[in-house]
């Protein structure tokens, strides 16, 4: 069973790796292209935008994907019943708040300090129900771990910036570019995914088998809500007290930095989440398995983050352009802050949700809203600069909370957990100081060039000298089992 387990992980591991891979390294293209042809204002516009969106989306889903992953159904008919009524579900609930939004677009465009632009609005909702239509058939092959259909489904989604968003770009030099690209990617999804899906829905709902469900999903929605607070809690604040310019500026730099990050974690908490959760009553194959993805991972991102911190103007040059360097120093620490968090934060919140509680995520998302909402609404009086490092620090307080949480309630210490990436912790701190001295002696892009693979090469140098970090780093390279 466990053999059959990892070589299930392993596989998948793989196909999410591959389709991260290919992804990021065209969604950045697509990017460099974008924001050299729209402006700062088109895409803080677009920010508010997907502000409500993916806040209406958070009730049509209900958590009846995370359900229908984890969930030990009886029997098949059980499933088929379960994934019916959270598909009629899901398409009903988007189709209602679509229509809900467009009664009061106008009203809420404004709320989110875009006035005038209701009709924008309405028409970017049309992702509404398309990303209903398609959240089961995801559901599903995430629950048999079938990466490799959804790297299909995935590539088709990634070519429609480059066939349609940027010539749009190019034609319309508007929002507008963004806002049809959405939707045309979201319908390319839903056609390419019912294809390929063996599931195809079928008329069937049970009020006794919806009250089942959202007894568990309950305490997902809530979580879910929750987790969009603190993601968007600060555009608003930034979208209504600041220009569209700094919006722009401030979302699209932090949306910069997860394309980068997720190449690594969107291949690995998927997984993630799917393995623990098979493993959800099996304590210590639970916990080898959540040590060996941070082990992992770790070796991945801190070095990365220390990267973004250190080398900010050239990504920044390179990806977006010049017309974007103001926003270099927040690109720089929310990348070195995305570090620690992804390791510390994020991956303790798929162990709350494997293990089917929730309430501990949402409860650390409440308290890390209590300091968050403060902190931003008084820095953003003090200009961008004090706005987005009062921002990036203050996630160090949600690491405190989670540390705290999986000490006392899931009883997975803290120090193991430091200790587990103490090789990668070391090595990126001696890459730091490396870097801070060859920098002293210019910062002129074509040296900062040169200065990149020094500094990895350190990295890797220093992480060698650990053993089992070494054999790790080999499996990587010949991608050999690489987390299994």
């Amino acid at each position: 069973m466990k053999e059959t387990l990892d070589k299930k992980v392993y596989k998948a591991t793989k196909w999410s790796a591959v389709t991260e891979i290919v992804s990021k390294l065209i969604t950045p293209i697509s990017s460099m292209v974008l924001a050299r042809l729209l402006t700062p204002e088109a895409f803080g516009v677009v920010a508010t935008l997907t502000m409500i969106i993916t806040f209406a989306e958070l009730f049509t889903d209900a958590g009846f994907q995370k359900y229908l992953i984890q969930h030990d159904f009886r029997d098949a008919e059980d499933r088929e019943q379960s994934t019916n009524v959270a598909f009629w579900n899901n398409l009903a609930m988007s189709l209602l708040i679509w229509g809900v939004i467009a009664i009061f677009a106008e009203p809420l465009a404004a709320l989110v300090g875009n006035p005038g632009l209701g009709n924008v609005l309405i028409i970017a909702c049309v992702s509404i129900p398309l990303a209903a239509f398609s959240s089961i058939q995801i559901a599903l092959f995430k629950r048999n771990l079938d990466f490799k259909t959804l790297f299909k489904v995935r590539m088709a989604g990634i070519v429609t910036p480059i066939i349609i968003t940027i010539p749009l770009a190019i034609w319309l030099r508007s929002y507008w570019a963004l806002v049809i690209g959405t939707i045309i990617h979201n319908l390319v999804n839903a056609v390419i995914l019912t294809w390929f899906s063996k599931w195809k829905p079928r008329w069937f709902y049970s009020v006794a088998k919806f009250k089942e469900m959202f007894s568990f999903t309950f305490w997902t929605l809530l979580e879910s809500i929750s987790i969009w607070l603190t993601h968007y809690v600060d555009v608003f604040i930034v979208g209504t007290m600041l220009s569209q310019h700094y919006l722009g500026l401030y979302k699209t730099s932090s949306a910069l930095v997860g394309q980068v990050m997720g190449l690594i974690t969107a291949t690995t908490m998927p997984v993630l989440f799917s393995s623990l959760s098979k493993l959800q009553n099996d304590e210590e194959g639970f916990r080898k398995m959540f040590f060996k993805f941070q082990k992992h991972v770790g070796l991945l991102v801190i070095p990365l983050g220390v990267v973004f911190f250190c080398f900010s103007d050239l990504v920044t040059e390179i990806i977006l352009g010049n017309q974007w360097m103001e926003a270099s120093g927040f690109i720089g620490l929310w990348g070195l802050t995305t570090s620690v968090t992804i390791i510390f934060s994020y991956y303790s919140s798929e162990v709350y949700r494997a293990k089917g509680r929730p309430r501990l995520s949402m409860l650390s998302q409440i308290i890390h809203i209590v300091f968050l909402w403060p902190t931003v609404l008084i820095a953003v009086g003090y200009g961008f600069e004090t706005l987005y490092v009062s921002r990036s620090l203050i996630r160090l307080q949600s690491i405190a909370v989670h540390m705290i949480l999986m000490y006392y309630v899931i009883h997975i210490s803290p120090w193991k957990m430091v200790k587990n990436v103490s090789a990668s912790l070391l090595a990126s701190l001696a890459m730091l100081g490396v870097a801070f001295f060859v920098l002293g002696i210019s910062d002129e892009i074509w040296w900062q060039i040169i200065c990149v693979p020094v500094c990895v090469a350190v990295y890797g140098g220093i992480v060698m000298l650990f053993p089992e970090e070494r054999g790790i780093l080999r499996r990587f390279v010949v991608f050999k089992h690489p987390v299994c």
